[in-house]
């Protein structure tokens, strides 16, 4: 939707791969039937309808098969709710799942997005490498544009995103993964087995990634990146497009720096599960989910339905799964914000056992700054506010640290797996 410019790009970087896998291309061209009798909407079906007219030029000279779904030309667009990212990613899937073997690998890309020349090479020795991944969650990084309002506001959505991860990653959470769209690898027989792509308006990546998480083990580490574009967009409700946009004006409270305290009391709840096997604990987490799932009793059958403590681990992670975890963190934040408004803005930091404990930024980042970094090396959220008043310099580094930080915890983590 709206990829006239950046689609030649990220075909010219697929032209480029050095490598001797063979591969295919998918694209689909899409957007609501209705956006051709909206004013406002018209210039992106007629860009669509001169990407098609590309696209069919270009197929006719390209290295390697490309083939074009057009969801676009007036009679084709999406009918009602059938429409977004999430319905162009499933009749996407739905069409590898159904030409293509359960051991071929499908490698999901945005249309603006950017690789280097090794990365399918990456990508298919990585996977052919750990056969108990059936997915995989692919490092990311946002080039800068140049243009400082754009650039500001994709640092401060990565700087969450990263805090986020780092947290995750730090309480040993099976859903340490960040979903970007156009950064996940997965395996065909594993999409059919968990059905596909669920199609919604936005997210369908995390629920994709957290459907096969359930079924398999998600790998986080791989020695090539993605670049997704940081642009400003409106054209799905979340994401980094209308994070970026909310952002440019000052509004992160759908992408705050969430403290760390929160993922603190999951991980305690993540040591306590060999006792939850046996008995009732009680802790903020678990009252939660209990609210949550409505159940009083939340445990008990999934103690008998485990002959294992291995079988309960399992069946808790799938109950408190990176929704629940999500919804958490945001009941959390609602519970601090209303006793205090200024409650995270003078809190103390904390330790967890597993943790990277450090007493300032430069322990657990390797920057120079005032600003100390949490036990998981994360930005704290007791200073978010500072972001806002940062400079690019400072914004710029922070979020290089963090993205440092986070591709060696997740290259630890594959490690540790290993062994």
């Amino acid at each position: 939707m709206d990829e006239c410019e950046w689609l030649p790009r990220t075909m010219a970087c697929l032209e480029a791969q050095e490598t001797e896998v063979p591969f295919d291309v998918q694209i689909c061209v899409n957007q609501p039937e209705s956006w051709w009798q909206k004013e406002d909407r018209r210039r992106l079906c007629e860009e669509n309808a001169k990407l098609l007219r590309w696209l069919a030029e270009y197929r006719m000279r390209a290295p390697f098969p490309v083939e074009v779904i057009d969801c676009s030309s007036p009679g084709r667009g999406w009918q009602g709710k059938h429409s977004g990212v999430g319905w162009a990613r499933k009749t996407l899937f739905d069409r590898i799942m159904g030409r293509y073997p359960d051991g071929d690998l499908l490698v999901s890309l945005d249309a603006d997005t950017t690789i280097t020349s090794g990365y399918i090479e990456s990508v298919a020795c990585n996977m052919a490498s750990h056969r108990e991944w059936v997915a995989l969650s692919v490092p990311y990084y946002h080039r800068l544009t140049g243009d400082e309002r754009a650039d500001r506001a994709v640092l401060r959505y990565e700087i969450y995103l990263r805090s986020y991860a780092l947290n995750l990653l730090a309480i040993g959470s099976p859903y340490a993964f960040t979903a970007v769209g156009s950064a996940i690898v997965a395996r065909v027989g594993a999409l059919r087995k968990i059905g596909g792509i669920t199609p919604v308006s936005s997210g369908e990546d995390f629920y994709l990634l957290q459907k096969l998480r359930k079924m398999g083990e998600v790998g986080t580490w791989n020695a090539e990146c993605v670049y997704p574009a940081a642009r400003f967009s409106d054209r799905v409700p979340f994401g980094t497009g209308p994070a970026m946009l909310r952002g440019a004006v000052g509004d992160w409270e759908s992408y705050p720096i969430y403290d760390w305290r929160s993922f603190a009391k999951i991980g305690d709840t993540y040591r306590q599960l060999d006792r939850l096997y046996e008995e009732e604990i009680d802790n903020d987490f678990i009252r939660f989910l209990r609210m949550q799932f409505k159940c009083v009793d939340l445990w008990g059958p999934l103690r008998k339905n485990s002959r294992t403590l291995a079988q309960f681990r399992h069946s808790f992670h799938e109950k408190a799964d990176g929704l629940r975890i999500l919804q958490f963190l945001r009941y959390e934040r609602a519970q601090m914000q209303a006793l205090s408004p200024t409650l995270t803005a003078d809190a103390g930091a904390v330790t967890c056992p597993g943790a990277t404990t450090n007493t300032g930024a430069s322990a657990g980042t390797g920057i120079d700054s005032p600003i100390p970094a949490e036990p998981s090396g994360a930005f704290p959220a007791r200073h978010a506010h500072a972001l806002d008043e940062m400079s690019m310099a400072d914004l710029r580094q922070w979020r290089d640290a963090l993205f440092q930080h986070e591709m060696t915890l997740r290259e630890m983590c594959m490690r540790n797996s290993a062994d």
